[in-house]
Parts: structure tokens; C-alpha cells; sequence
């Protein structure tokens, strides 16, 4: 019976951890998607956002209340990066969004450090502190919350690009430019709409973080770097095998902390991730 206990116990958390991972990686897995361009700063998306909750949470707005007004401020921000930085790139060598991606990753970091310092911060008195318990089971609210929250914006941005003309039009633009283009679509436009909603995800994803998570200048990195795992796994530009990889990585990190070690708790997702990268480089969900 304990043993059953365990293994629940585990499983909830893994799917929980999931689920954050999800919401993370689908704004990464949408701008591939769509535009063919890894965003290597988009762990420091995830920082900003974090950042910005914390300053909410200092005028007396909960990492809550502070969710709709991050995830807006990182939509317009995702819209002027794109504006001002990545079409630029875009006109260059493929070469040329990675090398600028990873300076735009320097570049906040380094803001972020001379503006912040590199101490820990996190919200004061911060919500859902407690913990719930079902049967022998023990799981934090703030936890609960955070993998609610994540599925429920994951579930809504799904919905957005299989169901509205928007979306229609940035699968259009994922499947075929060129085809789009002649169709009339506005490829710029959903383009810069791709990146703005792939960084209004990861600010929803920073606003939860706060709940039980500090802020500092490199905070967005370990999240990214996992998303990247979690994007490879699922299949590039799927949300649903965003999804999937995700609930796969958190399964894997909390069974292999617990019957492992904590230090070796990556080590079964790199080993999931190589296996799956050499049987089915695409992903499990990917086209291509």
C-alpha cells in the first residue's frame, strides 16, 4: 500500500511538472512552427515575465491578478523583437536568427543583472501556500495551481490555432510560405502575431512560476533548456507533442529524483530524449 502511495504520489507530481514544461515549450514549438526560427532567448522571456510579476506583486497585485497584464506586456514585447530584431534577421542566412537569438539572450541577461543584481527575489507573501491532501496523497496548492493554470492556457492556445482564422492562417504559413503568400495571407503580419503569442505564453508560464519559484538573472535558463528537450521530444511546431514531451520529461525528472537521486533526475530525459531523436528525429508528434 505504500508503495502504491508512492507511485501516485510521483506520478501526480510528474504530470504536474509537465504541465509547466508544456506551457513553457509551446510558445517555443509556435514560432519554430510558423517561422522556422529557434528563439534562444526565450528563457529570458520567461525572466522578464517573472520579473515583471514580482513588480506587480509589490504595488499589492498576486502573481494572479498580475497574469493577464504580463502575458499582454510580453505579447507586445514578443511583437516588437520581431519587429525591430527578427525580421531583420530573417532577411540573412538561416545562420543569422541563432547567433542573433543567442545575443538577444546575452543582451537581457546582462540587463537583467546590472538592473536587478544577481540576488534571489520572490514574491512577498505569495498565495496557495498550503497543501492538499487526497488519501495519502500530499500536493502543494501553489503546484496544483501552476499545472492547472498551464493546462488550461495550453488547452486555449491549441483551440486558437486549430479553430480561428487566425490560426488557420499561421498553419497556412507553417505548411507552405510561399503558397500562403499567394493566397493573400500576410505573412509578416502572422508572423509577428506567432512571435507575440509565443511570448505571451512564456509570461503566463513566469507569472505561475512566482508562485513558487524566486527570480534572478539566469532563472529562465534551466526552463528553457528543458523546453528545448520537451520541443525536440514532442515533435517541432505540435503543441499537442509539446504537450505530450512535456508530461513525458516531468514523468521521467520526478521518478528518476526519487529512484535515482536528485542530481541524476535528468539524466533518464536526456536518455528518453537521445533514443527518440535517433529512431524519430522529426519527434513522436512532428511532420517533419
Amino acid at each position: 500500500m505504500e508503495a502504491l502511495t508512492t507511485f501516485a504520489q510521483l506520478l501526480a507530481g510528474g504530470v504536474l511538472t509537465g504541465l509547466v514544461f508544456a506551457l513553457v515549450a509551446v510558445g517555443l514549438t509556435l514560432v519554430y512552427g510558423v517561422m522556422d526560427v529557434v528563439n534562444f532567448a526565450h528563457g529570458e522571456f520567461l525572466m522578464l515575465a517573472m520579473y515583471a510579476t514580482l513588480g506587480l506583486a509589490l504595488i499589492g497585485l498576486s502573481p494572479f491578478a498580475g497574469l493577464p497584464l504580463v502575458a499582454i506586456a510580453l505579447f507586445l514585447f514578443g511583437i516588437v523583437v520581431y519587429r525591430v530584431f527578427i525580421r531583420r534577421l530573417l532577411a540573412g542566412p538561416p545562420e543569422a536568427t541563432v547567433f542573433g537569438t543567442f545575443g538577444l539572450l546575452v543582451l537581457l541577461q546582462g540587463l537583467a543583472q546590472a538592473l536587478f543584481s544577481s540576488d534571489f527575489l520572490s514574491v512577498p507573501h505569495p498565495p496557495l501556500q498550503g497543501t492538499l491532501r487526497f488519501g495519502g496523497l500530499a500536493i502543494s496548492q501553489a503546484t496544483l495551481a501552476e499545472g492547472a493554470g498551464a493546462l488550461v492556457l495550453t488547452a486555449a492556445l491549441f483551440a486558437f490555432v486549430e479553430y480561428t482564422e487566425t490560426g488557420r492562417a499561421m498553419r497556412a504559413v507553417a505548411e507552405d510560405r510561399v503558397a500562403a503568400t499567394l493566397m493573400g495571407i500576410d505573412v509578416q503580419r502572422v508572423n509577428g502575431l506567432a512571435f507575440g503569442i509565443g511570448a505571451a505564453c512564456v509570461g503566463a508560464a513566469g507569472a505561475l512560476l512566482m508562485l513558487s519559484y524566486p527570480v534572478f538573472p539566469t532563472a529562465g535558463a534551466p526552463f528553457a533548456l528543458t523546453a528545448f528537450v520537451v520541443v525536440a521530444l514532442g515533435g517541432f511546431g505540435s503543441i499537442q507533442g509539446a504537450l505530450v514531451g512535456a508530461l513525458l520529461v516531468g514523468l521521467l525528472e520526478v521518478f528518476g529524483g526519487f529512484y535515482l537521486s536528485p542530481e541524476l533526475k535528468m539524466v533518464p530525459v536526456y536518455l528518453a530524449y537521445l533514443a527518440i531523436v535517433l529512431v524519430r528525429p522529426q519527434g513522436l508528434l512532428g511532420r517533419r
